[in-house]
């Protein structure tokens, strides 16, 4: 039917259409992160995903990494970051699962570095807390001194085991009972 209203009426109607509905601003929101990824050539899969971030300090806004951390990613020279840490940092920080494939050199180990030290919050006396497991000598040796790069003055002990003999001088032979 025909619907009869003055003219303040459907002013009043035109500018209710105009203000943004919740479900409006979720889409425009998913559309600009959408964009985002695209832009990057981010490609993601799985439910419930954190937002990407476009920034380092928006993972001391957003996440509260460490400022001596974050200071220590400014000194080493990184000042972006890569597609693939602007992915998985945010979905490792939400405790997430994670598989990510990308290019040599792309910064995957700080891509997992940076959360495994947020997770871990501070120093603790207990023995070993995390293990990374690299399939080559090489590949150890580099995210060994990623990591130790990046904790630099936070506390922690970065170590790099390669010899289970060694291992037990090092740390004590209880060691491979305690840990």
């Amino acid at each position: 039917g025909i619907k009869w209203m003055s003219s303040l009426e459907a002013k009043l109607e035109d500018v209710k259409d105009r203000t943004p509905t919740a479900e409006k601003l979720e889409r425009l929101r998913r559309e600009k992160i959408n964009r985002f990824r695209n832009q990057h050539r981010i490609n993601i899969q799985g439910t419930d995903l954190p937002d990407p971030v476009g920034t380092f300090d928006q993972l001391q806004e957003e996440y509260k990494v460490h400022p001596k951390i974050m200071e220590n990613i400014q000194a080493a020279g990184f000042h972006v970051p890569t597609p693939i840490q602007m992915q998985a940092i945010p979905v490792m920080l939400h405790g997430r699962e994670l598989l990510a494939s990308a290019p040599t050199g792309s910064g995957k180990t700080l891509a997992f570095c940076i959360p495994l030290l947020t997770h871990l919050k501070q120093p603790r006396n207990k023995g070993f807390r995390a293990l990374i497991i690299s399939p080559t000598r090489e590949l150890a040796s580099q995210t060994h001194r990623e990591l130790v790069k990046l904790a630099e003055g936070t506390g922690f002990r970065i170590h790099m085991i390669h010899k289970a003999a060694e291992a037990a001088k090092k740390f004590g032979p209880k060691s491979s009972k305690k840990f």
